[in-house]
């Protein structure tokens, strides 16, 4: 991506790569649901399920409709959606006993009792653009399908605007490193190491039994933070009013917020094409405020956006590529300017040790890298996918252009893995993993140069 740094990477066989993405969703597909991944994540996860109802699009906009129909049937009666919805499929921890959310999410629903970023409005509108542009059934499908469900994805942004950022910050909180979808990454080490955990039930974890090499997932040390977190929402029973007042961890997440900017204007689109203005306006005002509230976060010093942490009013401003949420959602040209220098500089992308120029989930250079660890140092394929298609958004088809055909070279090994080690490629944590598929199909679907 560094203007300084001109790969040629040999032609991949996109006709194969394509074949094999179709294969692994379908291969992950109960019916009702794409599980994230086969071996360790047999369930429905809120974000995941966004990116690979955009891919599923792809091969058939009605299969993607009902993917997000089925997510959007667990959302709860406060508007929240959860971050699982569970199938049937036993050997995962924590399960819905685990979370203890019986009696607290819909009557029927087995979830989690937290959310996950809202990119779902982001990849409706993506969906409803490539079904009107297809017409017949799948114009129809959609049109019907957004004018059902449209007063559902709105209750889903007014929960977050009112119970997670309704301090005029314009910044959204997350009350446990999970809701961030960046479960370990450096930037919440401050808040977790705060986090004290009482007396809990003893548990035996299944992650670390489905990758074995177990230096790439969080310690047991990590986990039990995570565990006594998920039990002081259970105690007080998922009430949003109450978890202010009992969360050992309080985050107000920067990167989440931009996601939440960005879908409110997708969503803001849909509402005035379906005929609610009004709806349409207050969205608009909420992806201002939330975008502004990301600007409010960067330090002028490394050009980079910053969480805060609530609880002790610090800013985080660790090197992670949540540092670059402001390319999600700033209205400002001399910030879009500053980071994607930054990107493209010797720290991130312009790494010439980089075994393909994609951003890792932290600064090459990061004294606290750890290239085999979850989000503390690999490479991401859906992150990448969905920062080049919010370039895309502005225009920058070059930089599209570039990550793209980086990304392409990095998924011809075929695994399609969770994520890579950034120095060498290699496939790392889950394979055939559904989201890493479902973005390839938007890759191979749009070359961004119309």
């Amino acid at each position: 991506m560094s203007p300084a740094r001109e790969e040629a990477y040999p032609v991949p066989d996109l006709g194969e790569l394509g074949r094999r993405a179709r294969d692994v969703l379908a291969a992950n597909d109960l019916g009702t649901m794409v599980t994230a991944a086969p071996n360790l994540y047999p369930h429905m996860w809120s974000w995941d399920a966004a990116f690979v109802a955009a891919g599923l699009s792809t091969m058939s906009v009605a299969r993607a409709l009902q993917e997000l129909d089925y997510l959007l049937a667990a959302q709860w009666d406060s508007g929240m959606i959860p971050h699982i919805v569970f199938s049937d499929v036993p050997g995962y921890f924590p399960d819905v006993d685990r979370w203890g959310t019986r009696g607290a999410s819909p009557e029927g629903v087995k979830s989690s009792g937290i959310c996950q970023p809202p990119v779902h409005a982001t990849m409706l509108r993506r969906i409803v653009e490539r079904a009107t542009a297809a017409g017949g059934d799948d114009a129809r499908l959609a049109d019907g399908f957004v004018r059902r469900t449209l007063p559902h994805w709105i209750r889903w942004h007014a929960w977050l605007r009112s119970s997670r950022g309704g301090d005029g910050s314009g910044l959204l909180t997350i009350y446990h490193g999970w809701e961030s979808g960046m479960d370990n990454s450096p930037r919440f080490d401050g808040p977790y190491s705060r986090v004290r955990p009482g007396k809990m039930e003893p548990f035996v974890r299944t992650d670390t039994l489905k990758v074995t090499d177990t230096s790439q997932r969080p310690s047991d040390e990590e986990y039990s933070r995570y565990l006594w977190l998920v039990q002081q929402m259970a105690d007080v029973r998922f009430d949003d009013a109450r978890l202010p007042e009992v969360m050992a961890f309080q985050v107000k997440d920067v990167f989440m917020s931009a996601i939440f900017a960005a879908a409110n204007e997708d969503l803001a689109v849909l509402a005035e094409q379906f005929g609610q203005p009004d709806e349409a306006s207050r969205l608009r005002q909420w992806a201002r405020e939330f975008s502004d509230g990301v600007d409010s976060t960067v330090d002028p010093l490394t050009g980079l956006a910053r969480d805060r942490d609530v609880l002790t009013g610090e800013w985080i401003g660790l090197p992670t590529m949540a540092g670059f949420a402001p390319l999600i959602s700033t209205h400002s040209e001399q910030l879009l300017a500053r980071q994607l220098e930054i990107l493209e500089g010797p720290d991130w992308t312009g790494d010439p040790r980089l075994a393909f120029p994609l951003p890792a989930s932290t600064s090459t250079t990061f004294e606290g890298l750890k290239p085999r660890q979850y989000w503390r140092g690999p490479v991401w394929p859906v992150m990448n996918w969905y920062l080049a298609s919010c370039l895309l958004r502005r225009g920058d088809a070059k930089r599209y252009g570039q990550l793209r055909e980086a990304s392409l070279a990095q998924l011809m090994e075929g695994h399609y893995a969770e994520y890579y080690e950034p120095f060498t490629g290699e496939p790392l944590g889950s394979m055939d993993q559904s989201w890493t598929a479902a973005v390839a199909l938007e890759w191979l679907a749009d070359p961004g140069n119309g």
